[in-house]
């Protein structure tokens, strides 16, 4: 199993309860799983408030006349994954978010299809100045978004998007950060 960067570990923000460290989540999902679901170890990602686990479907061995058909085969059989595997992965989840005190969302992949069942939407409240909110409010207004929040996610993504080997080399410098801290002096 795959984990990605882990934040939240011992990082407690203005009124939020630390949650517990979700470092052992790709073992635990490893034993966990029922055999067969997917093709190998799923790609499990934790936040603090959310782990998701999305897993490869076996291939479909069927032929089809074009990539459409194709796709609309795929998104069936992944749906059809989604509904016979609905009452495990309540109780998978259920187990999951009592020992991780997270939220578990789940996704499929087949071929070039993927999706999500139950992923979180959070909101995540900040300030921004004047010539941050003309950029929201012009994104609105040519029509790319529907609202400054959908403004800003459509950001974000955008920056996820361009940015995703720079995050991922900041991701494990602060994973670096934060096997150093753990192995420095106790201080309390």
């Amino acid at each position: 199993m795959r984990t990605h960067a882990q934040w939240g570990r011992g990082w407690k923000g203005r009124g939020q309860a630390e949650v517990p460290s979700a470092e052992d989540a790709a073992g635990w999902f490893a034993g966990r799983l029922p055999d067969g679901w997917f093709t190998g170890a799923p790609d499990i990602t934790v936040d603090r408030e959310e782990i998701l686990i999305v897993g490869e479907l076996p291939a479909l061995t069927e032929d089809f006349d074009d990539d459409a058909a194709r796709a609309a085969a795929e998104s069936g059989r992944i749906s059809r994954f989604r509904e016979e595997t609905r009452e495990q992965r309540i109780e998978i989840a259920r187990q999951a978010e009592h020992r991780y005190q997270r939220k578990v969302s789940w996704g499929a992949r087949l071929g070039g299809t993927e999706e999500l069942f139950t992923t979180q939407s959070v909101p995540v409240m900040t300030r921004l100045r004047q010539p941050e909110r003309m950029v929201l409010d012009t994104l609105v207004d040519a029509g790319v978004a529907r609202s400054r929040s959908d403004a800003l996610a459509w950001a974000v993504r955008l920056v996820g998007q361009h940015a995703e080997e720079w995050l991922g080399e900041l991701r494990e410098a602060m994973s670096k950060v934060d096997e150093l801290r753990r192995e420095g002096p106790d201080l309390a």
